[in-house]
């Protein structure tokens, strides 16, 4: 009897209202933070052959999720990243001459390798779509490696998983709420990848304007890395705003 009433105890904070809403609202921030790795996956499943498509994206988020998962349950691991690695003399931590020497840590790294990649991959896609509408490049291209696009995938995904454990840590501090959190989240975006990405695939000027997005998100977090914060809401309404006016 003591025994189920300890076990009972243990269970009720867990279910408690505050952390219910804790639950929630961390599930619905990791959507908003994980759209943009959605909107990644979905082009970059498209190279694949269209029986494999489905596949890579769901692979892929599959992937993002157990490494969110690992990195909350290396939470000591991810809190080391922010430790300064070096210095460059020559830039300044912020705005201004206030600003000391700024220091990169791990995770500026992540951020810095992670942007430029989104950047690059970015750009040569919008520049495939501008100049080699259906070519015999284009034909061959659509049958690339499906091992090369899920290591693309993978690669990305730890850019992104990073800021989102980040925010879990911050907003949370228990560990199996997290991990719920993302479970759910990851859930609710596997459903959503499929339309998302064949809304993308029949709206070509729907395409460029999220390769466009990407870049934004690889500036952003080249500027995260570089210690210049700018809010996502930003990139988030110039790309509502663009897509309303698109349709």
């Amino acid at each position: 009897m003591t025994d189920t009433a300890s076990t009972i105890s243990g269970v009720a904070p867990l279910m408690s209202v505050a952390t219910l809403i804790a639950l929630l609202t961390l599930t619905a921030l990791e959507i908003v933070l994980g759209i943009d790795n959605v909107v990644f996956i979905a082009i970059l499943s498209n190279a694949v052959s269209a029986s494999k498509r489905s596949l890579a994206r769901r692979l892929g988020l599959v992937l993002a999720m157990l490494t969110r998962v690992l990195l909350l349950l290396g939470i000591s691991w991810v809190m080391g990243l922010t430790a300064t690695l070096f210095e460059v003399p020559f830039l300044r931590d912020g705005l201004g001459e206030d600003g000391g020497v700024l220091g990169i840590s791990g995770r500026d790294l992540l951020l810095l390798l992670g942007g430029v990649f989104l950047i690059g991959k970015a750009t040569w896609e919008i520049r495939h779509q501008v100049v080699g509408h259906r070519s015999r490049h284009t034909a061959a291209r659509v049958g690339a490696s499906f091992g090369l696009v899920v290591s693309q995938i993978v690669l990305i995904d730890m850019v992104f998983s990073l800021d989102s454990v980040i925010t879990a840590v911050g907003m949370v501090d228990r560990i199996e709420v997290m991990i719920a959190a993302v479970v759910l989240s990851s859930l609710v975006m596997i459903a959503m990848a499929d339309a998302i990405s064949g809304f993308i695939e029949r709206h070509p000027s729907i395409k460029i304007l999220a390769l466009a997005f990407l870049v934004l998100i690889g500036v952003l977090l080249v500027a995260d890395g570089m210690h210049q914060h700018v809010s996502r809401g930003y990139v988030y309404f110039a790309m509502a705003f663009a897509l309303v006016v698109d349709l």
